[in-house]
């Protein structure tokens, strides 16, 4: 079906659907004379349905209101229909941490982040898969995504002064590292596995810069890859490491990819925008330009070119 012209459908998470600062900014939108539908959210899969739905229906562009496991649904929505049906891509961010959202420098105020979804330029992005799954932002695994379903939440106490707390943290834990083979088209590696981070944005866990040289319309990964420590002070030298990121270390290897797969000895925890799941081996890819998102990219460092 032919897109209808300046339609749009806000998928919102129902927790959100009667916050009045929303509200308000939908009605406001509507006085300005946009044509704006909204569909909530009542459980798993409803974004999913929605997206899907709303591309057959040849709306012109898809809002989602809420967090990033809200946004990573609707994107596996979008992800599922022939290219040619895929609407652009907004984000009324409305989630707890919003990494993305604040990745692509979106405004959190509603009503400003919903002019955004109507005046913004569609940007081609790619879009990471792993099997059929896709995702927008950021890959974690290792032990922060088994002790807290989400790593950089244990590295920013890295990058902070939790070095004691955090190996104390591990033995408490008795946290055995995933040992296993990366294997990318430039090289492959074994290795005692702490941290694995694969970016197509930049930041997750509330905030916390993984992989500070990501773009999402350059066709590569960004790889963040921790090795296992066993004493304090290699936790210290891996701490120092993180923080000249992207430099490689001795404890931090930092590369761009096309393509990353891991095969591990045991099931490994990770999470694909902050969702929990489990592996024991699994492979990366990327969909060039599989999404048009509706992003200010002229004030965000996550695209290598703008549109005129």
């Amino acid at each position: 079906m032919a897109k209808t012209s300046d339609s749009a459908r806000l998928i919102l998470n129902g927790m959100s659907a009667q916050l009045p600062a929303v509200r308000e900014a939908i009605f406001s939108r509507r006085q300005l004379g946009s044509k704006l539908e909204v569909q909530v959210t009542w459980e798993q899969g409803d974004a999913a349905r929605f997206a899907q739905q709303a591309g057959r229906d040849g709306v012109s562009r898809v809002i989602v209101g809420g967090g990033d496991g809200t946004v990573n649904e609707t994107v596996n929505g979008l992800m599922q229909l022939p290219r040619e049906q895929r609407p652009p891509l907004a984000i009324l961010p409305l989630g707890s941490a919003n990494d993305f959202a604040t990745s692509l420098n979106l405004p959190m105020d509603p009503e400003s982040a919903l002019d955004v979804a109507f005046t913004a330029s569609p940007q081609p992005v790619d879009v990471p898969c792993l099997g059929n799954t896709y995702y927008l932002n950021m890959l974690s695994a290792g032990f922060g995504a088994e002790v807290t379903s989400s790593t950089p939440k244990m590295l920013k106490r890295l990058l902070g002064g939790g070095a004691y707390s955090l190996m104390g943290l591990v033995k408490a834990w008795r946290y055995q590292p995933y040992y296993g083979r990366l294997r990318w088209p430039e090289g492959e590696r074994r290795l005692p596995l702490f941290v694995l981070a694969i970016g197509n944005g930049s930041h997750a866990g509330g905030g916390q810069c993984l992989t500070p040289q990501a773009h999402l319309d350059d066709g590569l990964l960004d790889v963040l890859v921790v090795r296992h420590f066993s004493s304090l002070h290699e936790l210290k030298q891996m701490r120092d490491e993180l923080k000249r990121l992207p430099e490689t270390g001795a404890f931090v290897d930092y590369f761009q990819t096309s393509r990353l797969s891991f095969d591990a000895e045991t099931q490994v925890s990770f999470t694909l925008d902050g969702e929990l799941q489990q592996f024991a081996s699994f492979e990366v890819a990327l969909e060039n330009a599989g999404l048009e998102l509706l992003a200010p990219a002229e004030r965000c460092q996550l695209f290598s070119r703008t549109l005129p």
